[in-house]
């Protein structure tokens, strides 16, 4: 078992004991969506780091901060320790719409064009074999992206981490399918023994932005391959007074952060002591 999975199984346990503690902390996280999109993703990395150190005790998170990104190795929002084992590992988080969703960007555009050399239909266990030896894909299976997947409309979420492995096992052909259909650029698609959708690369040209290049796959289409850390669908609420909080905090000095601060930890010790979190 791999440290990230051994991570998000723990984290399954710790949610199916104490449903609480998420719901609050996504109800406060997507409250921050009426503030804008982009507050929403950068806030959901804090308070994930926080819900790891507050409630999961044999964890340790930090948040790895957008000022090292040129240094980054890995598509990272946050480190990860393991206290007992010491092994450590990056996380990244993402905030999606129920939908497509983005595993990697691909930064250094080898994935379409690798695909691309081996052609448009790849299939057979020889042709599958030697694409996942490839060192374009000898990551796919270490990439540790936690998706936070959202509904806005019927203001739920769910936490669903893509099952690599599983993935890997099930894909018996991949094909090349042209641009069309919505699409401005051509991807290739990762199809398993029932002809079910499993994943696509999309076009990895520099000329292609973050969002037309990489690794994608789709949280309805390729539902089977998803492991619910939250066992579906939670449902929050907007919290207003969080809005006001934070407004409110922008203008006051150090010694009201302070203050508040004494009162927000007490408020989550107390949700501790109300909580099984061994």
């Amino acid at each position: 078992m791999t440290p990230y999975k051994d991570f998000y199984q723990r984290l399954k346990l710790l949610i199916a004991k104490n449903p609480h503690l998420i719901a609050t902390t996504l109800s406060n996280i997507f409250t921050m969506r009426l503030i804008g999109n982009k507050t929403n993703g950068d806030l959901t990395e804090i308070a994930i780091t926080e819900f790891i150190n507050q409630y999961m005790y044999d964890f340790k998170s930090t948040h790895v901060g957008k000022e090292l990104y040129r240094a980054k190795k890995h598509e990272e929002d946050i480190k990860i320790i393991n206290e007992i084992t010491r092994e450590e590992f990056p996380v990244s988080l993402k905030a999606y719409g129920d939908g497509p969703l983005q595993l990697s960007t691909d930064k250094d555009f080898l994935m379409f064009p690798k695909l691309q050399a081996m052609g448009n239909t790849i299939e057979g266990d020889g042709a599958i074999a030697t694409l996942w030896a490839d060192p374009v894909f000898s990551d796919f299976s270490g990439l540790n992206v936690l998706p936070l997947i959202y509904d806005e409309k019927n203001k739920r979420c769910n936490i669903l981490v893509f099952d690599h492995d599983l993935a890997k096992k099930s894909v018996v052909k991949v094909i090349y399918e042209s641009e069309g259909n919505g699409r401005k650029h051509p991807v290739y698609r990762f199809y398993d023994s029932d002809g079910g959708y499993v994943c696509e690369v999309r076009y990895g040209s520099g000329t292609a932005n973050a969002l037309q290049r990489g690794l994608w796959t789709h949280t309805k289409n390729g539902l089977k391959y998803f492991t619910s850390v939250t066992d579906g669908w939670v449902t929050y609420q907007h919290n207003p007074i969080l809005v006001k909080l934070f407004s409110h905090a922008l203008l006051s000095t150090t010694v009201g952060h302070e203050v508040a601060l004494k009162e927000l930890k007490s408020d989550i010790d107390n949700q501790k002591s109300k909580s099984s979190l061994r």
